[in-house]
């Protein structure tokens, strides 16, 4: 009987600004991606998906200590809230 290889990765979201949750999965070598989504229950609609801060194809596979990162989808350009910021602290 042939023996089924786990890779153990790390699933990190951040649901809102300063917070990160943190899940640990363990998964059949040759997992995807789409794989860790699927086992964890997330869709990943609407969230950039990466390893170590890099945006990946959700087919790419898995090695072993990865880290996945969901990233929510800026609201608004980081250039217009400093903007933004600028205004409010000039008016104050």
């Amino acid at each position: 009987m042939a023996r089924v290889e786990l890779l153990r990765v790390t699933l990190a979201r951040s649901l809102r600004a300063d917070e990160v949750e943190l899940v640990e999965l363990s998964l059949p070598a040759g997992s995807t991606l789409a794989d860790a989504l699927r086992a964890d229950g997330w869709p990943g609609e609407g969230w950039s998906v990466g390893i170590w801060g890099r945006v990946q194809p959700l087919d790419r596979r898995l090695r072993d200590g990865d880290r996945i990162e969901l990233c929510r989808t800026l609201a608004v350009d980081p250039k217009e809230a400093r903007r933004l910021r600028y205004k409010r602290q000039r008016k104050s």
